[in-house]
């Protein structure tokens, strides 16, 4: 038997590289940096930074990389336990090019898949997955078996415990087309309490870009809680009894990938908390923000003191 969790995340892991040279494209990059990545890996860590116990399910490669993400969630202070190993793929790599404000290239070195995706069913004691506070997977793990079959075995175990969360992250190289992914999200989104998504993704699996609408047929499909990122226009929490609608938190973005994952992480905090719907999205929104203010994405997740003291009024009265 594990230990108990408050948080398991599931899904992906690897290695980031980021450029230090910003504005540059890869050709030119002479050097970068290594670090700890992979969404459901960032939300993990995101929470554990928040004083959450967090474990992630996942898989690495038996390689150095391997060895670098599983002592550096232990470092971040994210267990271990449930990450597999397996010799027949390398942990993934992923590159990005920084193009502030708003333009992050991803390239994904995960071909022809990845260990994330060899997840199998029964690899995790059910009272683990029963027993989470938050049990957070994300869309990416549907895109290939065994992972896609180990996501739904899980959930069945689950029974739609609150919080059972999916991040509908939606990466289109990691399908064989939209309607494949569309398919899975909607299975998923009738096993899960709560769907996180932007408006493509919401396009994706619900067919709807404009937010209200978004949220409404994700609440259709059986979810407690939708939330709707509308960029700019700050997010849309939505329950069958209240809609939320709280504004970003301007900052200068030097990165803004891993923003997402820092809401994530936030979210599981101020879920497990019981805090109401627009303390927790507001919150959510100054750990995104915070992040996307710095390089990194792993190691840049705030502290609830950094949370704080960005949300704290300014002498106007405003926060």
């Amino acid at each position: 038997m594990t230990e108990q969790f408050e948080l398991v995340s599931t899904g992906r892991v690897g290695v980031d590289l980021y450029p230090l040279q910003s504005g540059v494209g890869l050709e030119d990059v002479d050097t970068f940096g290594k670090f700890l990545g992979g969404s459901a890996a960032n939300v993990a860590v995101a929470a554990a930074r928040l004083g959450r116990r967090s474990a992630l399910w996942s898989g690495v490669g038996a390689d150095p990389f391997g060895r670098f993400v599983r002592r550096e969630l232990v470092r971040l202070g994210v267990s271990d336990q449930l990450v597999t190993i397996t010799d027949r793929y390398p942990t993934p790599v992923t590159f990005c090019e920084v193009f502030p404000p708003d333009d992050f290239p991803l390239y994904f070195y995960r071909r022809p898949s990845a260990p994330d995706l060899q997840i199998t069913a029964g690899q995790v004691d059910a009272e683990t997955i029963r027993g989470a506070g938050v049990f957070w997977c994300t869309a990416t793990g549907l895109s290939q078996e065994p992972s896609r079959a180990a996501h739904f075995a899980a959930w069945e175990v689950r029974g739609r415990r609150p919080s059972t969360v999916l991040d509908l992250d939606y990466r289109p190289m990691f399908w064989n087309d939209e309607t494949q992914a569309g398919e899975q999200m909607r299975r998923a989104l009738a096993q899960v309490t709560v769907a996180v998504g932007n408006r493509e993704e919401c396009r994706i699996a619900v067919g709807e870009t404009d937010p209200d609408r978004a949220a409404d047929a994700l609440l259709d499909l059986g979810v407690d809680l939708a939330i709707v990122k509308q960029g700019p226009d700050g997010v849309l929490g939505r329950t069958r009894h209240e809609s939320v609608v709280v504004a970003p938190v301007a900052v200068e973005v030097r990165n803004g990938l891993g923003a997402g994952d820092a809401f994530g992480g936030s979210l599981c905090d101020g879920l497990l908390a019981g805090l109401d719907l627009e303390t927790i999205l507001r919150r959510a929104n100054a750990a995104g923000a915070i992040v996307a203010s710095r390089l990194e994405c792993s190691t840049a997740m705030p502290t609830q003191g950094e949370i704080a003291a960005l949300l704290a009024p300014s002498p106007s009265g405003k926060a």
